[in-house]
């Protein structure tokens, strides 16, 4: 795949460094151009595109057929509050409501259940699970997370997110955590405005750092190993951020190299692959124009770039991205080694599992049986 990937043209190379979502539930005229014109590395769904079972399984087949280099196919299936999948199986319980529970088997079925659902889908990726510590006091802040975390200390986070990733490694899904490097202390939720995160580098690594520090060491077996981190857009004014400001606030952590290459990359020592969260979020486009954030993610050391929404967003940073490689603002060398971590991904993607309408049909009535063991309802989240 290394191989592959490196002897592309320089506007094929380019597509491999963008992770972008798709308008419908087809590949119809428009999404083949964009497909064509980007030729992406990733694809990302989302309820908008997952209507029904079969339906999205034909939408990644099509993709996947369409681009020149293998994708990695992805989605937000966290389970309560985020549950992408709900329109074709029984809605999941959240991570919260597991924790809760005190039930550390639950988590690892959850994993489980979320990977063969996937994968028969036709996904070999999924964006979780969330790492953030959710303490009491946290809980009342009003950042989107309160349901989203398996833990209100960094033992239960780690804890609950290992045997989760587990399960679903176990199926053949690669598993994202996510948001580095924490924002659970921040204030706002990051889809509207930039949240800050007053903590010191030190209670950083005691904290919320901790679980990924785990993670990253932990190497005995394949369904443990952390190859893909998600960073998140918070602000972190204590630790040896950038001096400049944009807008007031200091710079996100996806467009920060002393967050990804420094704290991420240098300091934890992770060597894979690195990718931003969603770009079209209130937290970069209140302060950036798209295409000089897509420069600034890749500057930072991000290997992909998450550009959900807008196809013509995706259109412009893909260009902007092009002309500044040709004008040699970016580095031609760096590039090369964001797609050595992308291909390393790609070489173990494990193929979709056959498309099996019974099957997906049991595996919601395990959802539901679950869902009973936890008392959980989608109500309740």
């Amino acid at each position: 795949m290394s191989d592959q990937i490196l002897s592309l043209p320089l506007e094929k190379k380019i597509g491999q460094l963008f992770f972008i979502g798709l308008p419908g539930v087809e590949v119809d005229a428009e999404t083949r151009e964009l497909l064509e014109e980007v030729s992406p590395g990733g694809v990302c769904l989302f309820a908008r595109n997952i209507k029904q079972a079969a339906q999205t399984r034909k939408l990644l087949d099509d993709v996947r057929q369409i681009l020149p280099v293998p994708p990695i196919l992805s989605v937000d299936q966290e389970g309560g509050l985020v549950d992408r999948l709900r329109r074709i199986n029984t809605p999941m319980p959240s991570a919260r409501v597991i924790r809760q529970h005190g039930d550390l088997a639950a988590a690892r079925e959850l994993g489980k259940i979320t990977g063969e659902i996937l994968r028969r889908l036709g996904f070999n990726m999924n964006f979780a699970p969330v790492m953030e510590i959710m303490s009491e006091e946290r809980e009342l802040l009003s950042n989107g997370l309160f349901s989203r975390s398996f833990g209100r200390s960094p033992g239960e986070v780690l804890g609950y997110s290992q045997v989760y990733l587990r399960g679903l490694q176990s199926q053949g899904i690669l598993a994202c955590l996510k948001h580095f490097p924490g924002i659970g202390a921040g204030e706002v939720d990051s889809h509207e405005e930039l949240p800050l995160v007053d903590l010191t580098h030190d209670e950083l690594i005691a904290q919320d750092l901790a679980p990924y520090i785990e993670l990253f060491l932990y190497r005995q077996d394949e369904d443990d190993r952390i190859r893909v981190v998600m960073v998140s857009h918070g602000g972190f004014p204590k630790i040896d951020l950038e001096h400049e400001k944009i807008g007031g606030k200091l710079i996100p952590a996806s467009l920060n190299a002393n967050i990804v290459t420094k704290l991420l990359r240098e300091e934890l020592g992770f060597k894979h692959l690195a990718l931003t969260d969603d770009l079209e979020m209130g937290a970069i486009l209140r302060h950036y124009a798209i295409e000089e954030a897509a420069k600034r993610a890749f500057q930072a050391g991000e290997d992909m770039i998450l550009i959900c929404s807008s196809a013509e967003s995706v259109r412009k940073s893909y260009r902007a991205l092009l002309k500044a490689f040709q004008d040699e603002e970016l580095s031609l060398a760096q590039l090369d080694l964001s797609l050595l971590n992308i291909a390393e991904v790609k070489n173990i993607l494990q193929p979709p599992l056959d498309f099996d309408a019974e099957r997906l049909d049991e595996l919601s009535k395990i959802i539901a049986r679950l869902n009973d063991k936890l008392n959980y309802s989608y109500s309740s989240k």
